[in-house]
């Protein structure tokens, strides 16, 4: 049965430069998109996690949490990053619920352990019976000890890096607020082209190119998501990367259901198998 791990940007479900503002009408109608995927692929498993937008990023950037945590100012900030996460998280939930989804939360600090700022345990034992039992786990970026910096931020697509070397999916979409990745943001620059297809090849051209994120964004912004997910698919045979825009209606619904095309960017290793 085929496993896709979806992830909901913070730029997606959030409004980014106006703090903890979810956009609800976004999410009821992603959820939506969702229900009918699972109506029409009954046999496809999937793993939910989203980014923490104009919640979490604040508190993060406010006290420096990413960079690490030692004092008792930034250990409050570690506190109050992680509750704005869980807000967010309960918000994502109940849209999914409302539209007749079994997703179910799953905390990921509670397991998370890091060292240096890199993800060496997770959640990935609970996510794996969870998915086996047909509910839709529910995963966001959040708060982590770590051994070096003593605390920090994990976000959602570095702890897909290691669910994926658990349970590897066929598919990751990463469904944020533009139609996939650009040649520089096109926000600012409306010229900038839409990259259908990225490889290891042609990634040096084009990681100056990328840039940051448009809003408040302590883990990275775009350049940093597509070196993520350029280890990813090298290190996980048959694995694309789907980089897409979620405010398009129809667009998760078809990254989801149908493997043979995509929306927006596809990232691979350069190597694709022959598509179903």
């Amino acid at each position: 049965m085929p496993l896709i791990y979806l992830k909901l940007g913070g730029s997606l479900i959030t409004e980014k430069d106006r703090p903890e503002t979810a956009r609800r009408n976004v999410l009821e109608r992603v959820a939506r998109e969702v229900a009918q995927a699972r109506r029409e692929c009954p046999r496809l498993r999937l793993l939910v996690g989203h980014g923490s937008g104009s919640f979490g990023h604040v508190s993060a950037q406010r006290y420096g949490t990413r960079r690490g945590v030692g004092s008792p100012a930034q250990w409050y900030g570690f506190a109050a990053t992680a509750d704005a996460a869980a807000r967010l998280n309960r918000i994502v939930a109940a849209c999914f619920l409302e539209a007749g989804l079994p997703v179910w939360s799953v905390q990921p600090s509670v397991g998370l352990r890091c060292r240096d700022g890199k993800v060496m345990e997770g959640p990935a034992e609970t996510v794996r019976m969870a998915v086996e039992r047909g509910l839709l786990p529910l995963i966001h970026g959040d708060v982590a000890f770590d051994s070096v910096r003593g605390g920090t931020i994990a976000s959602t697509e570095e702890i897909f890096e290691l669910l994926a070397g658990h349970f590897p999916p066929v598919r990751i979409v990463l469904a944020g607020e533009l139609e996939g990745v650009y040649t520089s943001d096109p926000r600012r620059n409306p010229t900038a082209d839409l990259l259908r297809e990225i490889t290891p090849a042609s990634i040096s051209s084009l990681s100056v190119a990328l840039g940051a994120s448009h809003a408040t964004d302590v883990t990275g912004g775009m350049a940093a998501k597509v070196e993520q997910s350029l280890r990813m698919v090298d290190a996980t045979e048959g694995l694309e990367v789907i980089v897409c825009g979620g405010l398009t209606p129809g667009a998760i619904f078809a990254a989801l259901t149908d493997l043979s095309t995509f929306p927006g960017t596809l990232i691979h290793a350069g190597r694709l198998q022959e598509r179903p």
